[in-house]
């Protein structure tokens, strides 16, 4: 989660560098929209990343009073974070493709 928050705040960087020497309305709102996207990808490997953590204390809590077993919430949970590390990557990796398209058409 640290390289994806990591990696996004270098595009965010990268995308007010090519704003810069921007004056074309269209381009200035798909710079605003991909602006957004950063910032919001952003928010959401934040709050998965907590989310992990919370897990991850939990599991390691319920493990040690019971003897290794896990009940059923608690793996469900754990497939569920899973899933939702799958739908945040497939998401980060859209939003990085279309970043690079803009890029590659305004320089």
């Amino acid at each position: 989660m640290r390289s994806y928050r990591d990696e996004f705040g270098q595009l965010k960087n990268r995308l007010q560098d090519l704003a810069g020497h921007q004056t074309n309305r269209d381009v200035l709102l798909e710079i605003e929209h991909l602006d957004n996207q950063f910032h919001i990808q952003l928010i959401n490997i934040h709050d998965l990343k907590q989310a992990i953590k919370h897990h991850h204390r939990k599991l390691n809590n319920e493990m040690a009073e019971s003897n290794g077993t896990l009940n059923d919430d608690t793996s469900n949970d754990h497939e569920k974070l899973f899933n939702d590390y799958q739908q945040l990557e497939s998401t980060l990796h859209e939003v990085k493709e279309e970043f690079s398209h803009f890029a590659s058409h305004i320089q």
